[in-house]
């Protein structure tokens, strides 16, 4: 495919759209009457956890030398005495980026700049980002979740590693579903991506993976997406159709500002909207309020 990703994003950016101080981009489309109106998507009071376990039995083999979280215990009963007050305490060591997180929109950049105009520099490994940073918007995901089940739409347990997810296969999903994507909401996309680890193993599983594919990035600021997540690890379809690196992260987080929530559990979910034919929820997905991150760990909620 001779897609031109830099020129796709000077077409689609955002920068200065909502200000030239800007720090969560496509979140600003999220206000208080979408939040309101997610709020009665809640019917039946039905909770389903969208993250992968955390711990040592992870999707991480070293790629980007990322590892599986460390669990240790610092203390334990048998550190006290037996008649008196017993205490445990857990330490966690771990990329932020091992499991279900968030990109923060300082994550991705390239020509040395991210998003908005800021300086690539404003992330270093002594302060971390001085701008941009996970915790701009701790306290901004909140709102209407739709689910798209591409996998479910072609009828396979997983879509095969390299499918790329065009905008036809996402109005496709949309009209099986009779649900539609609109501004403000939370995408989340479903390619059993999930299950192929489940049922195979981690071995390749971060090698080859399909996503969305680059068209995608139009799609998605036609409809006023908030921010978008899937099952897989990355996204987009990998290999890319452009033959770059990640260019549809590129597009998303440096020149749009959409976070990506990356390597949800979408299984519970899905098997309860097919069941009840309901594909939209309230959807709450806070990072973790870590200053300077570029990227958190996160356990997302959706409600029925």
């Amino acid at each position: 495919m001779s897609v031109d990703y830099k020129a796709l994003g000077r077409e689609l950016s955002n920068w200065g759209r909502w200000g030239a101080d800007d720090q969560v981009g496509t979140l600003n489309l999220v206000t208080p009457s979408h939040i309101v109106a997610a709020a009665a998507q809640v019917r039946s009071g039905k909770v389903f956890q969208l993250s992968i376990p955390v711990g040592k039995v992870g999707p991480q083999v070293g790629v980007g030398g990322r590892v599986n979280p460390v669990h240790l215990m610092s203390m334990g009963p048998s550190d006290f005495d037996p008649e008196g007050l017993q205490v445990a305490d857990d330490w966690i060591i771990m990329p932020l980026q091992s499991g279900t997180q968030w990109d923060a929109l300082s994550h991705v950049g390239y020509d040395d700049t991210l998003y908005n105009g800021v300086p690539a520099a404003e992330v270093g490994a002594r302060t971390g980002a001085r701008r941009l940073a996970v915790d701009a918007y701790s306290d901004k995901i909140v709102g209407r979740g739709v689910l798209l089940d591409v996998a479910r739409l072609r009828g396979v347990p997983w879509l095969p590693e390299g499918t790329a997810i065009t905008p036809e296969d996402l109005e496709e999903a949309e009209r099986a579903q009779g649900v539609s994507v609109g501004e403000g909401d939370f995408l989340l996309v479903r390619t059993g991506w999930r299950v192929r680890l489940l049922e195979q193993g981690r071995e390749g599983w971060m090698g080859s993976e399909p996503g969305l594919g680059i068209d995608c990035c139009r799609w998605l600021r036609e409809r006023g997406v908030a921010a978008v997540g899937s099952d897989n690890w990355a996204i987009e379809v990998i290999p890319s159709e452009t033959g770059d690196m990640l260019p549809l992260h590129c597009v998303l987080i440096r020149d749009m500002g959409m976070p990506l929530a990356e390597m949800l559990d979408l299984e519970s979910l899905a098997a309860d909207c097919t069941d009840d034919g309901v594909w939209s929820f309230l959807f709450v997905a806070p990072p973790l309020h870590i200053s300077n991150a570029v990227g958190s760990p996160v356990t997302p909620i959706a409600v029925k």
